[in-house]
């Protein structure tokens, strides 16, 4: 595994800030701090473009004016306002995906009551048979489905650190597209945080969404976007459905991900590509770790930004190799049946 500096820094601090989520969000189930219950309660409000601005408290409308991390003389109450502002900003992200580009929440288990269940969302209530699907599965930390970066939301924009331009550009495309939600393992009720059964951990989670709604929709194809530790996740349901892979899955684009080399199967680095924070130009192709996947320049130096700024060049990749897994089919069907063994038979 080649892992920069810049990601091995930011996936520790995304690791930090989700234990230090837990420990705040205990502080407030205490009763030593409470916040506003929205996002306009923060001050706070997404502009035309789709960055967070202050409101101006005379006149209620947005400012100029970005996040402002310092609000207190305290370091601690800042980081807590932080990622108190943060929690609201996945519910706001959540509300978008349903309410503005249309996607459906699915119960993960599927069947089980909503407050003991995670979710993922889903571009169809029901995928049967899709003829492209793609399957976005984000890093490790406090980010959730349908975010990148929840950094890059508070303090750049939401093109920037959500998923939301995957998923337009993939229905241009004609895909469905499937959101993990891999780090939404937990719920607490009457005060006890209780593990969600079939989403315990990253892994977990993945594979049930793999085995309850991406295997279960018998894909015509698959596409696979995964970032930072969601290529850890992705080479693990690699490892755990091969067959699938094989037939099913014609891409997958890794975005400066940190799965180890030596775990990587064969048929992985057939059809997938590393974008990887780089100084180097957009695509251009960087030194591979023995037995790794094949690793491009994602066009910009910082972890956090690689899916964003490589997603010309992922798309692009994407299409050549659907073309080649629609070519691959056709040679196979059109194949004599003397040539073909006894078992395709």
């Amino acid at each position: 595994m080649l892992l920069n500096q810049n990601s091995a820094i930011y996936i520790i601090a995304s690791v930090l800030v989700a234990v230090t989520g837990i420990s705040s969000a205990t502080n407030k189930m205490s009763g030593t701090k409470t916040y506003p219950k929205t996002l306009e309660g923060f001050g706070y409000g997404f502009d035309e473009e789709g960055k967070l601005r202050q409101i101006d408290p005379e006149t209620g409308k947005l400012t100029d004016k970005g996040f402002d991390f310092n609000i207190y003389t305290n370091a601690t109450e800042n980081q807590e306002h932080y990622e108190a502002l943060g929690e609201h900003i996945t519910e706001w992200v959540y509300e978008r995906l349903e309410q503005k580009v249309g996607l459906k929440r699915l119960v993960l288990p599927e069947g089980a009551p909503p407050e003991e269940a995670s979710f993922v969302f889903s571009t169809q209530e029901r995928l049967e048979r899709p003829k492209k699907l793609l399957v976005l599965i984000h890093g490790s930390g406090v980010v959730r489905a349908g975010q990148w970066a929840r950094s890059l939301i508070i303090n750049h924009s939401l093109d920037t650190g959500t998923q939301i331009p995957y998923i337009e550009r993939a229905r241009s495309l004609g895909y469905e597209v499937l959101l993990t939600n891999t780090n939404d393992n937990y719920r607490t009720s009457g005060g006890t945080r209780k593990a969600i059964k079939g989403s315990r951990n990253p892994t977990e989670h993945a594979v049930s969404a793999f085995e309850q709604y991406v295997i279960a929709s018998n894909p015509e194809s698959v596409a696979i976007v995964a970032h930072s530790y969601g290529g850890v996740v992705t080479v693990e349901l690699a490892q755990r459905f091969p067959e699938f892979f094989k037939d099913k899955v014609f891409a997958v684009g890794f975005t400066d991900s940190v799965h180890s080399a030596s775990l990587v199967p064969k048929g992985l680095i057939e059809i997938g590509r590393n974008w990887a924070a780089s100084s180097e130009p957009l695509d251009k192709p960087l030194t591979v770790t023995k037995n790794d996947l094949p690793r491009f320049s994602a066009g910009h130096t910082k972890h956090e930004m690689t899916s964003y700024s490589c997603m010309d060049a992922l798309f692009k990749f994407f299409e050549q190799r659907y073309e080649q897994f629609q070519e691959g089919a056709a040679s196979a069907d059109s194949e004599p049946d003397s040539k073909k063994s006894k078992n395709e038979l």
